[in-house]
């Protein structure tokens, strides 16, 4: 099971999240815009990370796709019923904590730094 229930894979963004809700749903992308209200382009502007739903839009999204908005959000919590997010790639998964790793140590010094300035 993936870290913190974040689902792996090229729903790593809203987009592709969105994507692979509608998919997974069975649902064309006009007929996703339709019971939204809003037109096709848009929706694949959302689908493309090129724009972000509103987030009025956004809960009726997960209404619509029977998912959390937070999983929409981010990809934690529980992906869409019938949703495969295939196996993890170890390398990749390891090299992405490694980084993430990283950037928590330089924050945690740039916050000692500032405690530092503080006292």
């Amino acid at each position: 099971m993936p870290i913190n229930g974040a689902v792996p894979g090229a729903d790593d963004t809203l987009g592709g999240r969105i994507v692979a809700a509608r998919e997974a749903r069975g649902l064309s992308t006009a007929q996703l815009a339709r019971r939204l209200g809003v037109k096709s382009a848009t929706l694949q502007n959302w689908e493309s990370d090129r724009s972000e739903p509103r987030s009025n839009k956004l809960s009726m999204l997960a209404g619509l796709l029977n998912v959390s908005p937070t999983w929409l959000i981010n990809g934690r919590g529980e992906p869409p019923s019938g949703f495969d997010a295939g196996p993890i790639d170890v390398p990749q998964t390891r090299l992405q904590l490694i980084e993430i790793r990283r950037k928590a140590d330089r924050l945690v010094a740039d916050i000692d730094a500032l405690l530092a300035r503080l006292d």
